[in-house]
């Protein structure tokens, strides 16, 4: 149980770019992600914004593959291979080797797309890999069959946490000795109008339609909300022996995890629940707060969403650590947004570098954090934390620190 996890691969496929040397550069040159959305079906939308692929996974897949799968399938199939091929394609037995790809909607395009094929052009029409394409459990199970994992082919569905707690669940499979490697992540890809409109409704999307670029803003008092993103982020975990065995390359040490659920409201955030998260990683990690120098906020842009982590990020560790919000570039990537900024956090405590948030013009004075702006911050990190709260009251924290 208390075996060490290190991070050997990496992967993604963002709004930034096709991979992770793009995305970070992203990341620290400030770049924000965010676009117009210009089709017919968005104008009668009052969200006209979305924050879309950098580069289109059909474009690296096989054209066979990639139209039997749905777009949250394949962004999670590219990632993988991305991050199976950093961590050198590590050379373990199959019934040793899982697969944990968290995701909130699912194969939600193929779902609404087949549908509306059902409702205009009949049965006949309705494609045979509908129910794989839809299902939830797909792109884990793409993952899986890609690496030959059959230790266990897992799927946490926990709304905006779920490619964080993908991340957690990683590293309780290798300390409970069920698996020596895992590839853990999140996707997602659902920039559609149903979403788009839901969101609308419920007053938590950002509705700057003239202004993409500037309209996800964390900790800004002119925050009105998040802007929905697709994309992918997985990494490579193992088992430190194991690693250190075949002479691996280390990222970093996934130090601890902590989950926790609110059982409060179903959308709106709760400071216990985020406060017991964050204690929970600490102790898993044998840290005390004040070891952690930089937080990789959840910071989706709503105005409630921000105030509560500020809050629970001073009562759980204090308001000495630097904090950064990436979603401000990225938009909110929902599954997969948990293991972004995961991986967004791994790569802060190996390049010591820390991505500024952007959009930040007017600082909520109710913030009361060190939030870094304008250029990136760089130095040493001890520890980095890593948060991911979603609807359902659903937390995860992650801590990361240095390669040993």
């Amino acid at each position: 149980m208390t075996a060490d996890v290190v991070v050997t691969g990496l992967g993604a496929t963002t709004p930034l770019g096709g991979d992770v040397p793009s995305t970070w550069a992203g990341l620290l040159a400030g770049e924000s992600g965010v676009t117009a959305v210009d089709e017919e079906w968005a104008r009668q939308l009052p969200v006209r914004i979305a924050a879309r692929l950098r580069v289109e996974p059909g474009t690296v897949l096989d054209r066979v593959r990639a139209r039997r799968m749905d777009r949250c399938e394949q962004v999670a199939l590219v990632a993988a291979r991305e991050a199976w091929a950093d961590a050198g394609r590590p050379e373990v037995a199959p019934e040793r080797l899982a697969v944990v790809v968290g995701t909130g909607t699912g194969g939600a395009l193929s779902l609404l797309g087949q549908d509306d094929i059902l409702e205009t052009s009949g049965v006949r029409r309705v494609s045979p890999h509908t129910v794989p394409m839809l299902m939830a459990n797909g792109p884990a199970a793409w993952v899986s069959i890609e690496v030959g994992a059959r230790a266990g082919a897992h799927t946490p569905v926990s709304a905006c946490a779920s490619g964080a707690e993908a991340l957690a669940l990683g590293v309780d499979l290798i300390r409970l000795g069920r698996a020596d490697v895992v590839v853990a992540g999140g996707a997602e890809a659902c920039i559609h109008p149903l979403p788009l409109a839901g969101f609308a409704q419920a007053k938590a999307h950002s509705t700057r339609n003239d202004a993409p670029q500037r309209a996800s803003r964390p900790f800004d008092l002119g925050r009105d909300g998040f802007v929905i993103g697709e994309g992918a982020a997985l990494v490579v975990l193992e088992r430190a022996e194991f690693a250190a065995a075949r002479a691996a390359r280390v990222h970093a040490v996934l130090a601890g995890a902590g989950v926790t659920s609110d059982a409060h409201h179903i959308t709106a955030a709760h400071q216990d629940g985020q406060v017991r998260a964050i204690r929970l990683a600490l102790a898993a990690a044998g840290l005390a707060p004040r070891d952690i120098a930089l937080v990789h906020a959840h910071a989706t842009s709503t105005p409630l969403g921000d105030l509560v982590e500020a809050r629970s990020v001073t009562e759980a560790v204090g308001t000495h650590p630097a904090v950064t919000a990436v979603k401000s570039m990225t938009g909110h990537l929902f599954g997969a947004a948990g293991a972004l900024g995961a991986l967004a956090a791994i790569l802060s405590v190996r390049d010591s570098a820390v991505p500024p948030t952007v959009n930040l013009t007017d600082p909520d004075p109710a913030i009361g954090l060190d939030v870094v702006t304008g250029r990136p911050r760089t130095g040493p990190l001890t520890a980095v934390l890593s948060n991911a709260f979603g609807f359902g009251g659903h937390n995860a924290a992650l801590v990361f620190t240095p390669a040993r």
